[in-house]
């Protein structure tokens, strides 16, 4: 306990609960009503392609940790009727079909008290999630097409958390913090961004936005007890050869923050500590201290376990903690930069490549190549930054709850440039396009490198893959004129066999919270992008209502929200084509688009007016194709029985914390039950009383589930268990459990539920 870390997070510990005694009991009447709501979506942990680095091979086959949707509502005090919801979700974007059974449920419940106009969704944009969850072919066919054991948890889950946060609603306040984390994103297309006017990147001292921005609740009579943040860095510190479902390094930032607030819970009852936090609270180190001291004599785990059983019979309800994506479009986690896999030299810098291909340029988080530690560094990052903004926020929000959202045919809006562009053709009339991916976009990023001789930058195409795009359908020549200088490979928006590939209509919306303003958009923005997004609207807002709106209005980019159609790049980085030009899809007007149609959002916002409502998207549910096969049988060898233990922990012998225990268990496909709000996995310690008590389940950094067979289509399997010992494990005698269930008859669903016990050992 003696290490920097471990102080850092103690400090960040004892702010959090300084914070939260200093505002118990002594908080105003509430200006807002709040809800907060937390659920289980991870879904399928076998065989479901991950969403987001399209890599077929790459199938789920355990869990790194539990996925789950965060909610907030936030209601007027006056008029409890108008309100918002704003869900984050460890998923990798949103998706129009998810979004749009998510409100029918809704409104089955609630009426018209929440639908498309007030409900947000937003993916953290983790590549560790499973696929198959949105409705496009182009999104969906590495995972065999429409996965419904995908979609119908994540549906579920969004539902459960709003329930649970609008039957929590209680009078509170909101603050806002806003501070620099300079050390967990960097850009990963640095020649494109430096293609943007000098005059306007000298204006900023990043090539990435480097603001946090953090909502902090505060329950009138609880006091604080949820966090919201917003911050742009990639979901790719897990690799493209991964296969545990993971919430990438936002969703280990959610549990580090979760996981210590909570324990501020178990000091219930510990009035010397509470008394010290109190005394001390002008003297940080000296209350660490008293903090430490207490884990050691009250031997506790500092940071685990999980607090689901020791909060599930407490009134108040636990924290809640989310780490929302911003305008990631060209972000990355991997902070040392990309090097060559073959060499170690950095790669090529306009098209990150090594002597021509992409495929050796790989992008280095900060514990390289150990992706799990690189993870945790990277979420603890912002973890330890949202916890000192949380200590630190005073600025209390007041004001009105508003909303304007639309619908928006993206494949042919009339864009007019003579109000605002940087594209230095103010005057002029474009057209956006429909869809069309570029050669750049089959090359993949440094995060996660593409297959074939495909390259960033690439404006021109060959020959021999045009002909392979045009074999699904020749792009027509206005649409290859409207798309240049990007060389077409797929026209996904003119695909329509067997349905749709692309989005063409997506959602806009903006939430307003007095002076605090999220802008939803169903996509990925560049940091530059989003930089004139933002400005734009907040130029637009003070313009037309000075006195709600001024120079301190806060605005963040909440990316793939509602919906998601890709990238949106720069005018000028559309020229480059690098990865995030070549995913734009709508051509290279697409965010002189964007800022027109949210200047219109935002204007009606100002001035209390209606807007259209726009084309609705499709439902192309009743379209879907579904490719991948289900769970036959699952079997044992003979004289087995399921969770017996194959590879035992050692029988002799105490561990140290660091050291790695595994057993390994004879098991079933984890898709016979998805075990949500469960856990397949435990770490037990035994108590001075002889009892068993859970320490460590599949929803924490050092415990891993990990699951495999060995052929494809065999119905044997083996689940193996894996803990590294973490610095807060409490001395003494643990085993390690698995818990499954099996299908024994492939004519029935009928299942055979099961356990395996390891043998015991010592911790020191």
């Amino acid at each position: 306990m003696n290490n920097g870390r471990v102080n850092v997070l103690l400090a960040s510990l004892c702010i959090l609960l300084i914070a939260c005694v200093a505002f118990s009991g002594t908080a105003a009447s509430g200006d807002y009503l709040i809800g907060l709501g937390s659920h289980d979506i991870t879904g399928p942990a076998a065989d479901v392609n991950l969403m987001g680095y399209a890599n077929p091979s790459q199938n789920a086959a355990g869990i790194h940790f539990r996925l789950r949707a965060r909610t907030f509502i936030i209601a007027s005090p006056d008029d409890s009727n108008l309100r918002f919801a704003f869900v984050n979700l460890d998923a990798c974007m949103a998706s129009d079909i998810v979004t749009q059974k998510v409100v029918e449920s809704l409104k089955e419940r609630y009426g018209e008290l929440y639908s498309e106009r007030n409900v947000a969704i937003s993916g953290i944009h983790t590549h560790s999630g499973p696929g198959g969850y949105l409705q496009y072919v182009l999104y969906i066919v590495t995972s065999l097409g429409f996965v419904k054991e995908s979609f119908k948890p994540l549906v579920d889950g969004i539902v459960l958390s709003i329930i649970e946060a609008h039957e929590n609603i209680r009078p509170g306040s909101v603050y806002v913090n806003v501070g620099e984390l300079l050390n967990a994103n960097i850009n990963r297309s640095p020649s494109a961004y430096l293609n943007n006017p000098q005059e306007e990147r000298a204006r900023y001292l990043y090539d990435t936005d480097k603001d946090m921005t953090l909502l902090k609740f505060v329950d009138d009579e609880w006091g604080a007890y949820g966090a919201f943040s917003w911050y742009a860095t990639h979901g790719t510190s897990m690799s493209r050869t991964n296969r545990l479902i993971s919430g990438d390094n936002k969703g280990a930032a959610a549990r580090l923050m979760e996981d210590l607030f909570n324990v501020d819970y178990r000091l219930q009852g510990n009035e010397s500590l509470q008394d010290a936090i109190k005394s001390d609270s002008r003297n940080l180190m000296q209350t660490t201290k008293h903090f430490a001291q207490y884990l050691d004599d009250a031997n506790i785990s500092s940071f685990m376990p999980r607090m689901r059983a020791t909060l599930s019979d407490s009134i108040r309800r636990p924290f809640v903690a989310a780490f929302c994506q911003s305008n990631v479009g060209d972000t990355s986690p991997n902070v040392l930069g990309a090097f060559c896999s073959d060499t170690g030299l950095p790669c090529d810098f306009e098209h990150s490549t090594c002597n021509g291909k992409s495929q050796l340029c790989i992008g280095h988080g900060p514990a390289f190549p150990d992706e799990f530690a690189s993870t945790k560094i990277i979420g603890q990052r912002q973890f330890e930054k949202a916890a000192a903004l949380f200590g630190s926020a005073t600025k209390k929000l007041a004001g009105k709850i508003d909303y304007r959202h639309t619908y928006v045919d993206f494949s042919k809006v009339t864009v007019n440039l003579s109000s605002t562009s940087s594209e230095g053709r103010k005057g002029n009339i474009f057209k956006t396009c429909p869809a069309a991916v570029g050669f750049s976009f089959a090359a993949g990023t440094t995060d996660g490198p593409g297959a074939f001789n495909f390259v960033q930058g690439d404006d021109e195409g060959n020959p021999f893959w045009k002909f392979v795009g045009s074999l699904l359908k020749p792009p027509s020549q206005e649409q290859i004129e409207c798309q240049q200088p990007k060389p077409i490979l797929i026209d996904t928006g003119d695909i329509k066999t067997p349905y749709h590939w692309a989005p063409d209509i997506l959602p806009l919306q903006i939430l307003q919270l007095g002076n605090f303003i999220v802008l939803c958009v169903p996509s990925e923005f560049t940091t530059m992008a989003g930089r004139r997004l933002r400005e734009s609207v907040k130029a637009t807002l003070i313009a037309k209502n000075a006195d709600q709106f001024n120079e301190d209005t806060a605005i963040v980019i909440a990316g793939l929200t509602n919906s998601y159609s890709q990238y949106v790049a720069t005018y000028e980085e559309y020229q480059v084509q690098r990865y995030e030009g070549a995913s734009t899809l709508y051509g290279p007007h697409t965010l002189s688009a964007y800022i027109q149609e949210f200047t219109k959002l935002a204007i009606a916002l100002a001035e209390g007016t209606v807007v259209d409502p726009g084309p609705s998207p499709p439902d192309l549910l009743d379209k879907q194709i579904e490719l991948l096969p289900g769970v036959v049988l699952d079997a044992i060898p003979p004289g087995s029985h399921f969770g017996n233990v194959i590879d035992d922990v050692p029988a002799e012998g105490t561990f140290n914390k660091g050291d790695i225990i595994t057993a390994r268990f004879q098991s079933a496909c984890p898709r016979n039950d998805l075990f949500t709000e469960r856990t397949y996995t435990l770490v037990e310690k035994l108590t001075a009383d002889q009892k068993w008590i859970p320490a460590y389940d599949d929803d924490d950094l050092s415990l891993r589930f990990l699951w495999s067979r060995p052929s494809t289509f065999s119905p044997f399997s083996v689940a193996t268990v894996r803990w590294e010992i973490p610095d807060s494990a409490v001395p003494g005698t643990y085993r390690l459990r698995h818990f499954g269930a099996a299908k024994t008859n492939p004519f029935s669903n009928k299942l055979q539920y099961f356990t395996g016990t390891s043998g015991t050992f010592l911790v020191s």
